[in-house]
C-alpha cells in the first residue's frame, strides 16, 4: 500500500499524479473499515480525500498551517502526517482523537470541534505570523508561512464565519480560505467554464498582465486612477459573470472557482498559482460528501457521523445496524415523537434546530408540521433570539440543541429569553458523558452555566417516560425551562405520563444509614448503587432530583433532618453543579452538621473514549457510587 511509506507529508511530493489517485482510494478504504469498527464520522471525511492530498503536496505542513472547520472531515490529514499506524485507535479511549487536536501533533494547527471557528483561528495565526515577521531582523522564514482555513458551505450559515471573513477581507493578511462545497450541484458547462477561468485567474500570465496594465493605467496624467477604476469593475464584472463569487469578493477576497474538489491535478494546480498572491483568498471548491461509499453518497446525513456498521450491510435509516435489535429508543426520537404528539393539540408549539434535525429526532416534527419548523442552520445564538421573538407573539417555541453548542448562546439565553421571561423551552439533548467525541462534544457544563439564570425551570429526567411528562409541563409552563437528556436509550412503558409539579423530587427508595441524590440519568445507576450497599447491610435512601432548579427545598431539609451524610450525582463538572446547589441550600439554612459528598467530573476536560469507560474513570457507575458511599461512612 502507499499509505504504508507516507510517514509525514514530504512523502507525498514523491508521488506521481497517478500514484496519487491510487493513494486516495486507499484512503476510503482505510477510512470505510476503520469507522465501520470504531464508529465516527464518514461522509464528511471521505468528501475531502483528494482536497487534503492536494493540501499537502502542494503546503509544506507543520511549517504551514491548515485548520479545519469542525473537523469532522480530518480524518485523511491524519492519515498523510504520520498517524497511519495509530489509525486504528481511532476515538478510543486512550487513542486517536476524532478531531484535530494540537497536543496530538504539530501537523494539527488548531484544535476544533464546534463549527465556524476556523476563518477567525487562521485569521489570528497569519496577524500573529506578521507580528512575529516585524519583530524579527532580516529575512524571516517564518514570514513565508501559509495558513489555510478549510470551512464547509453549512459552517457558513454560522455569523462567527462571516466575522472573520470580514475582519479578513479589512486587514488584508495573506490567507487562504478553502470553501468545501458539497450541496451545491454545477453543471458540466459551468464547472469546465469555472476551472478554466481559475486556472486563467490565477496563472502566471495573468496575474503579471493585472499588475503590468494597472501601473500603466495609473500612470495616465489626471485621468489614471479612475481608468484603472473602470478597468477593475469590468474584469470583476468579468468573473461575477461566471463565477459565484461577488460576495467574497465584496468582503475584501480574491475569489477563484468553482473548481472540482475531487480532481488532484487542477487543486494543485490552482493551489501552486495562489501561493504567491497577497492578501486573503477564498478558492470554492465543490465535493460530493460520502464520496467512494455507496451508501454515504446515497445518504450522507445518516452517515455523517455513525456508530459501528457492516459495510457490507450499512446502516438503518436511525442509524444503527441492520442487525440490531433495539428494545429501546433515543431519548432524541423520544423527544422527536413527544413533542409531535403535543404539537397535534397545541397548535402554539414551533420547533427550532441549528443544522441537527436528524441528530436532535425533530425530523418526525419537520414531516408533519413543516409550516411549524426551523432550521436555523449552524446558528446557535439566532435560534435563541429567533425562539424569543416567536414567544413574544404567544407561540411555545421548543429549541432542541446538544448541550455542547447551546454554549455558543449563552447571553441570548440570559438576555433575550430569560431576562423578559419568554416561555421558551430548550431541550438539552446529549447533556453529560457523550463518549468517542471527545472534549469539544462532552456536554458537562450545562448544569453549571443554566441554573444559576433566575427565571430559568429546569429538569432532567431519569427515563424516557419522564421525559415525556416534563416536555409535557414545559410546554404549559409560561416561563422559560430547560430540559437536558443524556446521548443514549430508554424504553418506553406507554403508562399514563407521571404528573410533574414545580420543583418536586421522589424518593424512588426508602433508606436509614445514607442518602443519594441523583439527577438525569445518574438515577437509575444510584439505584443500581443502593442494591450494591443493601448487599452489605448498608440501607440508602435514593432520591430522584428532577429538577436542577427550583431545586426541591422541602426534600433536602426532610434529609438533612434524617441523615448526616448525603451525597449527590450528577453527569456535571462539579463546580457550580447541581450538588453545589444542594450545598448552597444545606449551608444557608443552617445544616452545618450535615456533610455532602458530591459526585461528578472534576475540574478538566474529559477525553475520547466509549461511554461505559469514562463513567468508570470518574466514578459514575454503580461500582463508583458504591465505592465513594462505603468509603463516606467509614
Amino acid at each position: 500500500m502507499i499509505i504504508e511509506k507516507i510517514n509525514s507529508p514530504l512523502d507525498l511530493k514523491k508521488l506521481t499524479f497517478e500514484e496519487l489517485t491510487h493513494l486516495a482510494e486507499e484512503l476510503r478504504v482505510l477510512i470505510i473499515e476503520r469507522v465501520s469498527l470504531n464508529g465516527g464520522h464518514l461522509a464528511s471525511s471521505l468528501g475531502v480525500v483528494e482536497m487534503t492530498i492536494a493540501l499537502h503536496y502542494v503546503l509544506n505542513s507543520p511549517e504551514d498551517k491548515i485548520i479545519w472547520d469542525v473537523g469532522h472531515q480530518s480524518y485523511p490529514h491524519k492519515l498523510l502526517t504520520g498517524r497511519f499506524k495509530a489509525f486504528e485507535t481511532l476515538r478510543q479511549f486512550g487513542g486517536m482523537s476524532g478531531f484535530p487536536k494540537m497536543s496530538e501533533s504539530l501537523h494539527d494547527a488548531f484544535g476544533t470541534g464546534h463549527s465556524s471557528t476556523s476563518i477567525s483561528a487562521a485569521l489570528g495565526l497569519a496577524a500573529g505570523r506578521d507580528i512575529i515577521s516585524s519583530q524579527s531582523s532580516g529575512t524571516s522564514k517564518f514570514k513565508m508561512q501559509k495558513i489555510v482555513a478549510v470551512i464547509g458551505d453549512g459552517a457558513l450559515t454560522s455569523g462567527l464565519a462571516f466575522e472573520g471573513l470580514n475582519h479578513a477581507g479589512h486587514l488584508k493578511k495573506d490567507l487562504i480560505v478553502i470553501l468545501n462545497d458539497n450541496e451545491m450541484s454545477i453543471s458540466p458547462n459551468v464547472g469546465a467554464m469555472s476551472n478554466y477561468l481559475s486556472k486563467v485567474l490565477t496563472g502566471t500570465f495573468f496575474k503579471r498582465f493585472r499588475k503590468e496594465t494597472k501601473a500603466l493605467l495609473e500612470g495616465i496624467p489626471k485621468i489614471g486612477g479612475t481608468v484603472t477604476k473602470i478597468a477593475e469593475k469590468a474584469e470583476g464584472s468579468l468573473k461575477g459573470f461566471f463565477t459565484p463569487g461577488g460576495l467574497f469578493e465584496d468582503l475584501g477576497f480574491n475569489y477563484l472557482g468553482p473548481i472540482d474538489g475531487h480532481d488532484i491535478p487542477l487543486l494543485v494546480e490552482t493551489l501552486q498559482n495562489i501561493l504567491d498572491v497577497t492578501g486573503p483568498v477564498l478558492i470554492h471548491v465543490v465535493t460530493k460528501k460520502g464520496k467512494g461509499y455507496k451508501f454515504s453518497e446515497e445518504d450522507p446525513c445518516i452517515y455523517h457521523g455513525t456508530g459501528p456498521f457492516d459495510t457490507g450491510l450499512g446502516l438503518q435509516p436511525n442509524g444503527s445496524k441492520v442487525s440490531e435489535e433495539c428494545p429501546s429508543i433515543t431519548y432524541s426520537e423520544i423527544f422527536g415523537n413527544a413533542l409531535t404528539e403535543l404539537a397535534d393539540s397545541d397548535s402554539r408549539i414551533v420547533a427550532i434546530t441549528a443544522a441537527m434535525k436528524e441528530g436532535t429526532g425533530l425530523n418526525v416534527f419537520a414531516d408533519k408540521f413543516p409550516d411549524r419548523f426551523y432550521d436555523v442552520g449552524i446558528a446557535e445564538p439566532h435560534a435563541v433570539t429567533f425562539a424569543a421573538g416567536l414567544a413574544a407573539q404567544g407561540l411555545r417555541p421548543v429549541i432542541a440543541i446538544y448541550s455542547t453548542f447551546l454554549q455558543r448562546s449563552y447571553d441570548e439565553i440570559i438576555h433575550d429569553v430569560c431576562l423578559q421571561n419568554l416561555p421558551v423551552v430548550f431541550a438539552i439533548d446529549r447533556g453529560g458523558i457523550v463518549g468517542e467525541d471527545g472534549p469539544t462534544h462532552q456536554g458537562l457544563f450545562d448544569l453549571s452555566y443554566l441554573r444559576h439564570i433566575p427565571n430559568l425551570t429546569f429538569m432532567s429526567p431519569k427515563d424516557g417516560d419522564e421525559f415525556r411528562a416534563m416536555l409535557e409541563f414545559a410546554v404549559a409552563l409560561n416561563a422559560p425551562c430547560a430540559i437536558r437528556y443524556p446521548r443514549g436509550k430508554s424504553s418506553i412503558t406507554g403508562n399514563p405520563l407521571t404528573s410533574i409539579e414545580q420543583g418536586r423530587a421522589e424518593i424512588l427508595s426508602e433508606g436509614s444509614d445514607i442518602a443519594i441524590i441523583a439527577i438525569g440519568n445518574t438515577v437509575k445507576t444510584a439505584l443500581g448503587a443502593a442494591a450494591l450497599l443493601k448487599n452489605d447491610d448498608i440501607s440508602a435512601c435514593v432520591v430522584n432530583a428532577r429538577f436542577v432548579k427550583p431545586i426541591d427545598k422541602n426534600m433536602l431539609s426532610s434529609l438533612a433532618l434524617k441523615f448526616k451524610k448525603i451525597i449527590t450525582v450528577e453527569e456535571n463538572i462539579i463546580a457550580g453543579g447541581f450538588g453545589s446547589a444542594v450545598l448552597e441550600y444545606l449551608n444557608a439554612s443552617g445544616f452545618s452538621d450535615v456533610k455532602v459528598k458530591l459526585l461528578g467530573i472534576p475540574d478538566e476536560f474529559v477525553e475520547h473514549g466509549a461511554q461505559k469507560i469514562l463513567r468508570k474513570k470518574y466514578g459514575l457507575d454503580e461500582e463508583g457510587i458504591y465505592k465513594a458511599a462505603k468509603s463516606f461512612l467509614v
